[in-house]
């Protein structure tokens, strides 16, 4: 490890979790920022985080800080990150990175030039079992994968004041739950050759339901659905010519999967043992790559994120979302 003291810059509920399993990983946590100073204080004092700062300008300047954790929503990620960036720090980025694909270039451009480390904060990828998961693709134990499948639904809320019907906040079911499903399809088959999606708009104009069909260059096809006003099992699936995977629910956390055999015959069953919540990997991965001198990370390259937003961008246009500041 490199013994990197992180920031942590908001301080709503996605701020707590991570900083918890920081604590629980044994990590460093120096300062937090918000832009109420009260808010600040109490998470510090929550979290025993030597500095409380209130303003994001102040907890960037903080020279006990070497990377930024942004967890804001992500319509403030590109200022909030460039910020950091700028200031001569490392940012690790809640998902989705930003509001869409031009942003997330202009992100993956300032840290390049600054030779910082920029990461999206998509922490299922870095969890054990798709560590594991990824091991038995790459071994072809499920032969030829014809197809993904996986889903990302919850009951959050109905309240148009809430962020997530929030339009100017980059509100909508997509970019902050369907972004975990599309990001573990492109983990497993790659860019998508076209897509298909047809959605729901709730009364603001944000997505409440999205579905989408995929198309790769291997020939395979894909799906998820997501939506914010109804749960659903929350599992995922890889079906390939000689065995497939299910990922129990809820998949995109810390979980168990079974290798099935075409005949049916189970083949392999992981069992994750995680303490906390699981967020603590990525930080991990983060530490070790600034430890290994490196500055983008091969799980999930920068490249890939900003690719990534370039689909959910290619879903909001044939479902119908804009954002107030896109128009």
């Amino acid at each position: 490890m490199t013994g990197l003291r992180w920031g942590i810059l908001a301080t709503g509920g996605i701020a707590h979790a991570f900083t918890s399993d920081l604590r629980t990983a044994g990590l460093t946590v120096t300062a937090v920022g918000s832009r109420r100073p009260e808010a600040a204080s109490a998470f510090a004092e929550e979290f025993a985080i030597p500095h409380a700062h209130g303003s994001y300008e102040d907890l960037v300047a903080d020279p006990d800080v070497d990377i930024v954790y942004v967890a804001t929503p992500h319509g403030r990620h590109l200022e909030d990150a460039a910020l950091a960036l700028q200031a001569g720090k490392h940012v690790l980025i809640e998902k989705a990175v930003t509001l869409d694909a031009d942003e997330a270039t202009a992100l993956r451009d300032i840290a390049a030039g600054a030779g910082l480390l920029a990461m999206e904060a998509m922490w299922t990828r870095y969890l054990p079992h798709m560590v594991r998961l990824r091991k038995i693709l790459a071994e072809g134990t499920l032969g030829e994968v014809r197809t993904v499948f996986a889903d990302h639904t919850q009951r959050i809320s109905s309240d148009p004041s809430h962020r997530l019907n929030a339009l100017e906040l980059g509100g909508g079911a997509l970019l902050d739950l369907g972004i975990y499903p599309m990001s573990f399809i492109w983990d497993v088959l790659g860019a998508p050759t076209s897509l298909r999606a047809s959605g729901r708009l709730g009364e603001t104009g944000a997505d409440t339901e999205v579905a989408v069909s995929l198309t790769h260059a291997s020939g395979a096809v894909s799906s998820f659905v997501t939506s914010s006003r109804a749960a659903g099992p929350n599992t995922a699936h890889i079906v390939g010519t000689e065995a497939r995977i299910e990922i129990d629910r809820v998949w995109y956390t810390p979980t168990s999967f079974r290798v099935i055999g075409h005949d049916g015959t189970v083949r392999e069953e992981y069992r994750s043992e995680v303490e906390g919540r699981g967020m603590q990997f990525q930080a991990l991965y983060a530490e070790k790559l600034l430890a290994e001198g490196r500055t983008d990370s091969d799980v999930l390259p920068f490249s890939e994120s900003v690719a990534i937003m370039a689909s959910l961008d290619e879903v909001r246009s044939q479902i119908g979302v804009v954002y107030p500041e896109k128009r």
